[in-house]
């Protein structure tokens, strides 16, 4: 019988990282009690099976659709994303805007939620308003990180640092240009490598006789390009960076996405789209090369002094890798979703939905109505009670949510 399992971060990042946040100790607390409410979910949630949800723990918001690059595994601008054709201009003018983030920012502390706030997009750095966003949350006592490309770092290192920024999450897909961006192809001109180094450089400057805030960390997707590379990925930043993140890539087949249509349609009433943007042929060619990549990470990692190493979701061993990347049924006992009960998904228009990656299903606007008044809507609840009395949807074994959040 496989154990159930919720998402959670490594034992060593948390030990780790626990050192950069003792001068930090509300931050901290807050970021230990959203493991502990993953932990003993169902003992502190009696009621979710009518879908009815307590507190907010993180406002996830991915604040822009533009992105400077057109990275393979991305769901949005990749291989078959599912931004594609749409027009640039249209999607800057319907973004929100930065007031009415701090309007929303005020009603949820009114109403007794201070979550933490995750930024990500698109290029987050392509948001205009972004440091009054990142200043407005740190006015409310809304822990904030953000996930960026690289792009526009260097330039705003210094309100990044200002803002008191608790967590930098940069995506790095090569210890070098050519695997780097080679990955990461920009929409036009630029060195998305550079941009990268030039980012990390600057924020590192400017924390030296600091407090270690941000943390650092670098996100990986797991491909055929950069396979062979991860442990020169750790020995090429690891003076730079905090915590590294390989995430094994999130993917459907087109069995499983016809799967996840009928079943969806089934139980909302409608077909969704979202999730034929991950449709791709960025598999590993060679498990075994993989896992042995992943096994010397970890012990690289083992010493006190070194940066730790985190896998989402953690799959190891060449029998489960290829379990992961062949088998879309198999959730490895990921099999409750906890994240439609404590984070709250915003897209750049202002459409909220329970779901980060594949936001068919949407509750309302919240330019019309606030995070509050839809967090335990009819609407929001059908989903979760869904959720919980039919199980995981065939889109969600695959899912940042189920197995990242």
């Amino acid at each position: 019988m496989i154990k159930k399992k919720r998402s959670a971060i490594s034992l060593d990042a948390i030990v780790k990282g626990a050192q950069i946040l003792l001068p930090h100790p509300r931050t901290g607390l807050k970021l230990a009690r959203i493991q502990a409410e993953k932990r003993f979910f169902p003992l502190l949630n009696p009621r979710r099976k009518s879908g009815c949800a307590r507190k907010i723990h993180q406002l996830s918001i991915r604040i822009t659709d533009l992105c400077n690059l057109r990275c393979h595994t991305c769901g949005q601008w990749g291989d078959n994303g599912f931004l594609h054709g749409c027009n640039s201009r249209e999607l800057k003018e319907r973004e929100v805007n930065g007031a009415r983030y701090l309007e929303l920012f005020d009603d949820l502390v009114a109403h007794g939620h201070r979550p933490n706030l995750y930024i990500w997009g698109g290029e987050p750095t392509m948001y205009r308003s972004l440091p009054d966003v990142l200043h407005g949350a740190a006015e409310r006592k809304m822990p904030t990180s953000i996930v960026s490309n690289g792009h526009g770092v260097a330039a705003l290192s210094g309100e990044l640092i200002e803002s008191g920024l608790y967590l930098l999450q940069l995506s790095i897909d090569g210890h070098n240009s050519s695997i780097h961006n080679g990955s990461r192809p920009a929409a036009g001109k630029g060195d998305a490598f550079d941009d990268i180094v030039k980012g990390l450089e600057a924020i590192r400057s400017l924390k030296k006789g600091r407090p270690g805030l941000p943390i650092v960390a670098s996100l990986t997707v797991i491909s055929r390009q950069n396979m062979h590379h991860l442990v020169d990925i750790y020995h090429r930043f690891r003076n730079f960076v905090d915590i590294f993140v390989f995430y094994p890539s999130w993917w459907i087949s087109e069995e499983r996405a016809e799967a996840h249509e009928a079943d969806f349609s089934r139980r909302f009433g409608f077909e969704p789209k979202l999730h034929r943007g991950w449709i791709g042929s960025w598999k590993p060619d060679d498990y075994e090369s993989l896992a042995q990549q992943i096994k010397e990470l970890k012990s690289l990692s083992r010493s006190f002094s070194a940066p730790s190493v985190t896998f989402v979701p953690d799959v190891t061993g060449r029998e489960e890798l290829e379990k992961y990347y062949s088998s879309h049924r198999e959730t490895f006992g990921y099999d409750e979703c906890v994240s439609i009960f404590q984070a709250v998904e915003l897209d750049s228009n202002g459409d909220m939905s329970p779901c980060r990656d594949y936001h068919d299903y949407i509750i309302g606007n919240v330019k019309e109505k606030t995070i509050s008044e839809l967090w335990n809507s009819e609407r929001y609840l059908r989903f979760r009670k869904s959720l919980q009395q039919d199980g995981l949807m065939p889109v969600c074994s695959r899912c940042c949510g189920l197995m990242g959040y």
